[in-house]
């Protein structure tokens, strides 16, 4: 490949990366960008998880041998089977030198040659591929973790050009994570609620959208518990914002524990003194399941009242529910009442026969029902 053909690579490489919207978008970008560039059948991108002493295959490219897989759940390798990520790179950086890219092959190393191969040699035979470049990436100065190419039995076998162009690929890549990792790092963060750690309300909008878009179509089942802690402003009076604050941080970890009991299920504060679950397929008794262990422990807490609870889910009589906004304003009636009644467990709209309290005040409310009754705020148009 010439000179011209190898800038065009990278650039192909570094636009491909830019262009993901999610971490395995830009994987799969860095991986088949690199297999592409250097003429291989087959590529991968590991993670050095040094917590775990592993290094795990994030993506699969290419031609893909019996076992292999794209995306898969958990093909990781012990550290000391692939030891030179730790031991005989650190000793070149540490000597000043930079992390070359190095080759391997089927048949083994030449005679005298250094490295820790023995690994990569069995893996290869096994797989069918008859040589491999490795280029390990360094991002914010330490070893990320290692970028993969390998060719078939029969292809030419990379040489030293070719692992002095992966080097150059896998800084590259390494560029690419470092962006992908700020810009998931900024939506997170534009979607997490600063105090809690939990979703915010912009999380919650977006994922209730797409859920009641499902249940439209599939006929999904979608719930949502909303939850108002009690006595929040009595403990920032008497006790000040600091315990408040904390008392919500508590309640954010009970409503993550008992959303955990739902699979999928969104915890999030909306603001204030009001949380929620967003929940897409399990049942509506599951859901109230849930909804009741969160009240439990919230008067285990110690601090605050409590809180009310109430839950509307498209499984329960509610009526037809073709936007996010009424299965808002249901959810939030039914913790209204729950407010009123001082309810030690949830209210569910739509379980009190044909002329549910709850359902009537959510979708017919009174002036004055209309003037007492805590409303959520949002963008969605009125459904």
């Amino acid at each position: 490949m010439g000179e011209e053909s190898r800038l065009a690579a990278v650039v192909a490489l570094a636009q491909g990366m830019a262009a993901a919207h999610s971490s395995r978008e830009a994987w799969r970008a860095a991986a088949g960008g690199a297999r592409r560039a250097l003429g291989g059948s087959f590529a991968a991108l590991s993670v050095w998880e040094r917590e775990l002493g592993r290094l795990r295959v994030l993506v699969n490219v290419g031609e893909l041998a019996e076992g292999e897989e794209e995306f898969p759940e958990d093909e990781s390798y012990p550290v000391h089977q692939f030891a030179e990520i730790t031991e005989f790179l650190h000793e070149q950086w540490a000597g000043g030198g930079e992390p070359d890219a190095w080759v391997e092959t089927a048949q083994g190393p030449e005679e005298g040659r250094a490295g820790y191969c023995h690994q990569r040699v069995a893996a290869l035979r096994r797989r069918g591929r008859g040589c491999c470049v490795v280029a390990p990436i360094v991002l914010h100065g330490r070893a990320w973790g290692e970028l993969y190419v390998a060719r078939p039995v029969g292809e030419p076998v990379f040489g030293r050009a070719d692992a002095d162009f992966a080097t150059v690929l896998a800084s590259v890549v390494a560029a690419g994570i470092a962006q992908t990792e700020r810009l998931e790092e900024a939506r997170r963060l534009a979607f997490t609620d600063s105090l809690t750690g939990l979703a915010n309300r912009r999380a919650v909008d977006a994922r209730l959208d797409e859920a009641v878009e499902l249940h439209r179509r599939d006929g999904a089942v979608v719930s949502l518990v909303v939850c108002d802690v009690n006595g929040l402003k009595r403990v920032n009076d008497t006790l000040g914002h600091s315990v408040g604050d904390r008392l919500l941080e508590r309640f954010g970890g009970v409503l993550s524990l008992c959303g955990a009991m739902l699979p999928g299920a969104l915890a999030a504060r909306l603001g204030g003194d009001e949380f929620c679950l967003l929940a897409v397929g399990p049942s509506a008794d599951e859901v109230v399941k849930a909804a009741d262990e969160v009240c439990r422990r919230a008067v285990e807490l110690g601090i605050g009242d409590g809180v009310a609870c109430g839950v509307a889910s498209t499984e329960d009589p509610i009526g037809p529910v073709h936007s996010a906004r009424r299965l808002f304003r249901l959810a939030d009636a039914a913790q209204y009442r729950a407010k009123a009644e001082r309810a030690a467990h949830p209210v569910v709209a739509g379980r009190a026969g044909p002329d549910d309290p709850v359902v009537r005040l959510a979708d017919e409310p009174s002036r004055e029902a209309d003037g007492e009754r805590r409303r959520f705020r949002g963008r969605h148009a009125p459904g």
